[in-house]
């Protein structure tokens, strides 16, 4: 039986709250892990520039609205194409979520040109000063490629950019844009091989996504900073206090699903993921994240990979590790044929 080792931290936050609506994580910082309170706090307001974390404001300069909104078609332009691209042979046999984060983004973003393959490098993860020479490097190098070089639609918007600031502004965009579309996929699809593998034919893909997000949901806490409309929720919330919303624990709560611990994607033929309550592994249903309907959809076609080749998480591997980072995911999942 193949088992998930938790960081330190996050295997305090089950063993200390999970089963607690309201705790208090540091002085100026409660948690949240009830359903009811976490869908009145969602509620209480929209999130400001700073909890956004796709376009939240890049060095002091606000993303607006009409911004992020072209962002959003560029890149649904470009997984609407991809999806369309046949299986073909590639080969998805190595070690995962990296395997799987190449592939997509070959898939979504083509083979263009390194300046904007380097944004989308699991690596520049490592810091913030990584990714911010890298989009320095590539405003500077700049040079309009030639008609016959093929580039996604989020990259011909970059190119549009007129003077050096904007272009590193505009490609500093593209990392926030297309990172996340290869880093969430591939984070998804690899928790659901290793809680499902092999992949049962008559289990429909959809079902074993929704309960590979209840347990090992790739965006499992939500931050909220002090707001006086916490604290006419709940009196509780000081007008100190910072919010941190844990779907992380809520997808386990014991009052709220049957056999918590367990993985039994079936489940979902009886639930509705939009409504079940304390399930957010996209935000609150008034703020669903911007990519859920990008996400979804690649993740099914890499699993349809995956069943149609026959991979499976390597018998020989029992234990993977989920580290402390930005995204919920097993690392280092050996992937190989049945």
């Amino acid at each position: 039986m193949r088992q998930v080792v938790f960081a330190p931290r996050i295997q305090e936050l089950f063993d200390r709250y999970r089963g607690k609506s309201f705790f208090r994580l540091e002085p100026d910082t409660v948690g949240i892990a009830g359903a009811e309170l976490m869908d009145a706090l969602l509620r209480s307001r929209p999130p400001n520039a700073e909890e956004r974390p796709t376009f939240k404001p890049v060095r002091g300069r606000v993303v607006t609205r009409p911004e992020s909104s072209a962002l959003m078609r560029a890149v649904g332009a470009d997984v609407r194409a991809a999806l369309k691209k046949p299986l073909g042979g590639a080969d998805l046999a190595g070690t995962w979520p990296a395997t799987a984060h190449n592939y997509l983004r070959d898939l979504v973003f083509g083979r263009e040109q390194r300046r904007f393959r380097v944004l989308v490098d699991r690596r520049l993860e490592l810091t913030p000063k990584i990714t911010w020479a890298a989009v320095a490097t590539g405003a500077a190098l700049w040079g309009r490629p030639a008609p016959e070089v093929a580039l996604s639609t989020l990259a011909r918007m970059v190119l549009e950019a007129d003077t050096y600031d904007q272009r590193r502004f505009a490609m500093y965009l593209y990392r926030r844009v297309a990172g996340p579309v290869c880093f969430t996929v591939a984070a998804l699809v690899t928790n659901a091989l290793w809680l499902s593998s092999p992949l049962e034919d008559d289990v429909p893909t959809e079902y074993v996504l929704n309960e590979a997000l209840r347990l090992l949901p790739p965006s499992w806490n939500i931050l909220r900073v002090r707001s006086p409309e916490f604290t006419e929720v709940d009196a509780r919330i000081g007008t100190g206090d910072d919010v941190l919303l844990l779907p992380l624990l809520s997808h386990r709560d014991p009052e709220l699903w049957d056999a918590p611990d367990e993985f039994r994607p079936s489940r979902w033929a009886a639930l509705d993921p939009d409504t079940h309550p304390g399930y957010f592994p996209f935000g609150h249903s008034n703020e669903r994240c911007w990519g859920r309907h990008l996400v979804l959809p690649l993740a099914e076609r890499v699993l349809d990979l995956v069943r149609r080749d026959g991979l499976i998480v390597d018998p020989a591997q029992t234990r993977a590790r989920v580290h402390l980072d930005g995204l919920l995911e097993v690392s280092d999942v050996r992937v190989v044929r049945a």
